[in-house]
């Protein structure tokens, strides 16, 4: 089949219409418009998104402060390249521009490549880092080792995706234990702040709280390009890492990324799973190593009870055989068993015949009149004691009443009921004489059926008039409030 000439002007139907393309053909027909138009260009921009496929070719992005390109070298041009592709880096690259049909995208295919200086944010970074450097952040020595065994694990990562997913089943295969995710945003402005709280938050926590505070931090990214992996490289989080109290392990990106967040941490993985690694022993190494420890140790004691078994044949041909030491023994053993028998049924039958002649002897009656006696003294005893309680008892109950008629008479309301009243001052004291009483003052009289209140009028004992006795009173009739108020003297 020969190939569509897409040079050539449109071909039409019967009805005169314009013969409709399929997609590869308009596909192919742009693919080789641009490479006839664009067969070479140079470009200069900054690279970015830079993939090496494991077939060799390289993938990688080339743009400036507006607009971006793809761009691919193939396997046979990365060696030839005069410098290698790495982030950030500005670069003068030649090539040709082509289509990629399968997904409408044009491209740029590299063939030759030089510096062409640092890139914007590339110089922005390696200034922050020599700021930090210079103030003893990156030191080895501040470096905190990481925990052998780790109990908990704070793992700071984006609760979606396969970093959190990889991360927790490395950890499950080799070293379960409890881990606690913080959840962040990996990627844009607010990244760098979430990662910051977290960090802070983690180690504000209680040694022995509610909450378990982390061994060991693991701090966790995907690869992307330098934009996607900037706020790693935020100064204040590079800070907040190395202040970090607990161990921590930087993840972010691939193993050719780098940001600073890398520098400050304890350690840096170069992925999210070798951080899981680094946190995490081994269980069944540890298993192995304890089992080889043991059979080591069995081996050890097992040398040892050998030399001592040696030593002690070797002192015990010095000493007499253990058969003739015991012969006596044995001899005088065996004649002390052969009387035995005859001895022990000796014994029995003599114990035999005492049991039948004191047997004889004993009866019911034996028995029955201690019982009789004891009890017949026991009557006699609750006969003599019964009217010994009785009056104690007695004598008790009088105590008893004269007690209570001594509390009465100490009653300070008993004789209010007898004609007599209580007299108490305005804050409830009580008035114990007359001259603590002053002219005008109000005061409270507490009779046996209720209280009244009444004010002194300042004249004394000598100087009032007699008045005689008042009648008994009749039922006291209702009384306005007006005239409740009553005179003490």
């Amino acid at each position: 089949m020969t190939p569509p000439d897409h040079n050539a002007p449109p071909a039409t139907d019967a009805e005169g219409n314009a013969r409709a393309y399929s997609v590869s053909e308009l596909a192919f027909a742009l693919k080789r418009t641009l490479e006839e138009t664009y067969g070479f260009v140079r470009l200069r921009g900054e690279l970015s998104k830079i993939t090496r496929h494991a077939s060799g070719h390289v993938y990688l992005t080339l743009k400036d402060e507006r607009s971006a390109i793809d761009g691919v070298v193939w396997k046979g041009q990365v060696k030839g390249l005069a410098c290698q592709p790495q982030q950030g880096m500005e670069v003068i690259v030649t090539g040709r521009i082509t289509t990629y049909p399968a997904s409408s995208k044009y491209q740029i295919v590299v063939e030759t490549m030089e510096p062409a200086g640092v890139g914007a944010l590339l110089a922005q970074l390696e200034r922050i880092k020599a700021k930090l450097a210079a103030e003893g952040l990156f030191a080895p020595e501040r470096k905190r080792p990481l925990p052998a065994g780790p109990r908990v694990i704070g793992v700071i990562t984006s609760p979606t995706g396969a970093v959190i997913r990889d991360i927790l089943h490395r950890i499950r295969d080799r070293w379960p234990c409890h881990v606690l995710v913080w959840p962040v945003v990996v990627q844009g402005d607010q990244a760098a702040g979430q990662v910051r709280a977290a960090i802070a938050g983690f180690n504000a926590l209680e040694p022995d709280g509610s909450i378990p505070r982390p061994d060991v931090l693991i701090v966790a990214r995907g690869g992307g390009s330098v934009e996607d992996l900037w706020a790693f490289n935020d100064e204040d989080l590079a800070r907040a890492a190395a202040a970090s109290a607990i161990p921590l392990i930087a993840a972010v990106g691939h193993e050719t990324d780098t940001t600073l967040i890398d520098f400050a941490a304890d350690r840096r993985a170069p992925t999210p799973t070798a951080a899981a690694e680094m946190a995490t022993p081994v269980l069944a190494e540890l298993r192995a190593a304890v089992s080889d420890q043991e059979g080591r140790l069995m081996r050890s004691m097992e040398r040892l009870l050998q030399n001592q078994r040696t030593r002690l044949a070797a002192a015990a041909r010095g000493l007499p055989r253990p058969g003739d030491i015991v012969a006596l023994a044995q001899q005088r053993y065996d004649m002390a068993a052969g009387r035995l028998d005859a001895a022990l049924e000796k014994n029995a039958s003599a114990h035999e015949r005492d049991l039948v002649r004191i047997g004889s002897r004993l009866s019911p009656g034996l028995l029955e009149r201690p019982q009789r006696l004891k009890a017949e003294r026991l009557v006699e005893l609750f006969a003599r004691t019964t009217p010994a309680i009785t009056r104690r008892l007695e004598r008790a109950q009088e105590r008893l009443i004269n007690l209570d008629k001594l509390r009465q008479s100490f009653n300070p309301d008993g004789p209010l009921s007898r004609g007599f009243a209580r007299v108490h001052h305005a804050d409830g004291a009580l008035v114990r004489s007359a001259a603590a009483l002053s002219a005008g003052e109000s005061v409270k009289l507490v009779f046996g059926d209720g209280d009244r209140h009444a004010t002194v009028d300042g004249a004394t004992p000598g100087e009032a008039p007699a008045q005689k006795r008042p009648a008994p009173r009749k039922s006291p009739s209702p009384v306005p409030p007006t005239a409740q108020q009553g005179d003490l003297f």
